[in-house]
């Protein structure tokens, strides 16, 4: 008799978003790994699961590995959650639940929330492909090589940043050429102050420069544009003809424009102006 391992998805803020299945499997299970006890600990007690919590994280991850196998072995199932969101998704769990596949005991996900997900489902940015890109680097080559992937990655794109970091980041992607890219500002999800801005990296930058934020940050940006394919300005205005169609009013037209086409927020905006029948933006 084996055990098994269920990857648990956990609420990135609101924790009425834990799904009944979530709830069962954390009430049932033999152990769980968490990147921190104390705020696992405080969502097992909302959910009366009285299951023993072992910590999981960077630093100790390679050395709980033997541990989880043996485990496994004696028939005991065993849960894995991030502090919150999906695990293993720019978070500590992949070298564990290697070892647990190379061993070949069964590994199942228990779907829940995702920052990425709920970011790019309000974006109104293409999500068909995308690109995660996590954290950025703090410093050195790893930076540099990172901002430059970021700049010319044609797909949309979804960072993740510590509020502390936040500004420094746009400002330097600002610097970079990002400056025009549009993007999408998430933060405090699903929680009381949750805040999503939009606009062009520039001007969040402005925007951020004085005003600082709390809470982690997830970040998405409009794909690169090379310049040989730059759209032409008729099909630019048919989409911006069916967008007015639609209802929307040109400020709302020129954000999609820039979105999709990635264009400057002037340049989608004289667009705009140009469609007639658009509702003005009072």
């Amino acid at each position: 008799m084996t055990g098994t391992v269920y990857v648990v998805g956990t609420p990135i803020g609101n924790l009425d978003d834990v799904t009944p299945r979530v709830a069962s499997i954390l009430r049932s299970v033999d152990v769980c790994y968490a990147e921190d006890t104390r705020r696992t600990g405080r969502l097992l007690v909302r959910l009366e699961a009285g299951v023993p919590l072992r910590s999981l994280h960077q630093h100790n991850e390679r050395s709980r590995v033997d541990e989880i196998l043996a485990h496994l072995a004696a028939g005991r199932s065993l849960a894995v959650v991030s502090d919150a969101g999906t695990p293993t998704v720019s978070d500590p769990g992949c070298r564990a639940l290697a070892a647990v596949r190379k061993a070949g005991f069964d590994v199942r996900p228990i779907p829940g929330p995702s920052a990425v997900m709920a970011a790019l489902s309000v974006s109104g940015l293409p999500a068909d492909r995308f690109t995660f890109f996590g954290f950025a680097p703090r410093r050195g080559n790893e930076r540099t090589a990172w901002i430059e992937d970021l700049l010319g990655c044609r797909q949309t794109a979804v960072v993740f940043e510590a509020p502390g970091r936040f500004g420094s980041l746009l400002e330097e992607l600002s610097r970079a050429g990002l400056s025009d890219r549009y993007a999408v500002m998430c933060r405090e999800m699903t929680k009381l102050h949750e805040e999503i801005r939009s606009g062009s990296v520039a001007e969040l930058a402005r925007s951020y420069a004085s005003e600082g934020v709390r809470g982690e940050v997830t970040i998405v940006l409009a794909g690169a544009v090379p310049g040989n394919e730059r759209p032409d300005l008729a099909v630019l205005m048919e989409k911006a003809r069916h967008l007015s169609g639609e209802g929307l009013r040109r400020r709302e037209i020129a954000d999609r424009l820039a979105a999709e086409f990635g264009l400057s927020r002037n340049e989608a905006y004289r667009v705009s102006l140009r469609v007639e029948g658009a509702p003005s933006d009072d």
